[in-house]
């Protein structure tokens, strides 16, 4: 390599050592290919670094999310339908429907709050608070305090997915986001797939200390979800510029990377007149309706898929421990066509051939005859849908710069998310159960 007006490794490490080395030298991307820079088993080190602390802790928390907004349906088959007489009209839809309208208007808001007190700080506001609403879930008496608590659900819900979706896009450059957006969320519905069974666990607990055992689903879920919140204030890293857990001369080289990239690893200011511009981008809009088109299957497979079974004949046991195969098969399929996609650096494309999937797999539930065909449908429909919410949230980080556009586009991008919910949630209708 010739020689350079950059500093070296070296020098950089010397600058950290006496104090000197300013992060902001980050905008002032190198003429040579930044990767030639820097040895590269240094960034793989730094980047294995910044993967273990954040995609495993992120997608244990957005699991326990997603597994607290749509354990309604677990616990309705638990013993809930009859205490809190859901069954009556579209109580549980409406009960499910209630969590998106908070949920679909504080997301912009949430993700320009995230800017000003950080990352760390706002996402344990979040997970505390959603927390403490799923707790206060265990001891409603009535369907009308289970609407409320679902109501503060979807109030401290809201800042959480665009948030996780923002940071990790700005860690990475454009080619690597896919693969950690999936990583991070297909562990998500991994686990998440797995909460039937341990709601199944759960309510085996019975009537115990004067509560039933659909109660203590809540309960139990609540407090982990809690604890979780304060350990995110513990681990969870900042945005890059803000990171404490890097050395100087590994910050500066995430920046360096993202700059040479993307030409935005540092934040410009946000102000009402660039909210009104970047909201004005018809690429914005055309990734909403994408989000809300992928959103709209998964959200009813979550809410409603132990129902569906339920409907096909199968018993509580069944229906709850059935419901877990289709997420593993959804993982797989995820990271299978996040791979793909990185590697071809093509995103429409395999979006294109997931939402086939989809519709085939709701065709084939739908209008299928035999049980076992259903439910077949239900993996294809998992598998495409899925994989779909990773791949527009990548397509549109990889279309966009600027910290303030990729603050506002997530956040708009993810409220259209709440609509597909919405969606999802008033399809099934209870006088149609269990057809």
């Amino acid at each position: 390599m010739g020689e350079s007006s950059e500093p070296s490794t070296l020098d950089l490490e010397l600058k950290a050592g006496s104090g000197d080395l300013d992060i902001n030298d980050a905008v002032r991307a190198p003429k040579e290919p930044i990767e030639a820079h820097y040895d590269p088993k240094f960034v793989s080190r730094t980047f294995r670094k910044i993967d273990w602390r954040m995609l495993p802790l992120l997608g244990l928390l957005y699991s326990v999310a997603l597994i607290d907004r749509t354990n309604l349906g677990v616990a309705r088959i638990a013993g809930m339908e009859d205490d809190l007489r859901l069954d009556i009209g579209e109580r549980y839809s409406i009960a499910s429907m209630i969590y998106f309208p908070p949920y679909i208007l504080l997301e912009v808001p949430g993700n320009l709050i995230l800017r000003w007190i950080g990352a760390r700080l706002w996402i344990t506001i979040c997970v505390v608070g959603w927390g403490a609403a799923q707790l206060g879930m265990a001891f409603v008496p009535n369907w009308g305090l289970l609407c409320l608590t679902r109501v503060l659900l979807g109030v401290f819900e809201a800042g959480f997915f665009p948030a996780m979706a923002f940071i990790i896009t700005t860690w990475y450059k454009r080619g690597e986001v896919q693969k950690r957006l999936a990583v991070f969320y297909l562990s998500a519905i991994l686990l998440a797939g797995f909460g039937s069974i341990l709601a199944y666990a759960i309510q085996l607990l019975g009537d115990r200390g004067g509560l039933r055992g659909w109660r203590w689903i809540f309960l139990l879920e609540g407090l982990l979800t809690i604890v979780l919140g304060i350990l995110s204030w513990l681990y969870i890293p900042d945005l890059p510029d803000r990171n404490t857990f890097l050395t100087p001369v590994e910050t500066k080289m995430v920046l360096d990377r993202i700059e040479a990239d993307r030409q935005d690893s540092l934040p410009d200011q946000i102000t009402g007149k660039k909210v009104l511009k970047h909201l004005c981008d018809p690429f914005l809009w055309s990734c909403a309706f994408m989000f809300l088109g992928c959103t709209m299957p998964a959200y009813t497979i979550a809410f409603f898929v132990s129902i569906l079974l339920r409907g096909m004949g199968f018993g509580l046991r069944d229906s709850l421990l059935l419901s877990a195969p289709p997420y593993v098969a959804a993982a797989i399929s995820c990271f299978f066509f996040a791979w793909l996609a990185d590697k071809t650096n093509k995103r429409a494309l395999w979006i294109f051939v997931q939402t086939l999937i989809t519709i085939v797999g709701t065709m084939i539930t739908g209008y299928g005859r035999l049980n076992g065909v259903r439910y077949f449908g239900l993996f294809l429909v998992n598998m495409g849908a899925s994989g779909c919410v990773p791949g527009v949230l990548a397509y549109n980080a990889n279309n966009i710069v600027s910290h303030s556009k990729r603050s506002v586009s997530t956040a708009m991008i993810v409220a259209f998310g709440g609509f597909g919910g919405i969606f999802s949630t008033l399809v099934f209708r209870q006088k149609d159960y269990p057809k």
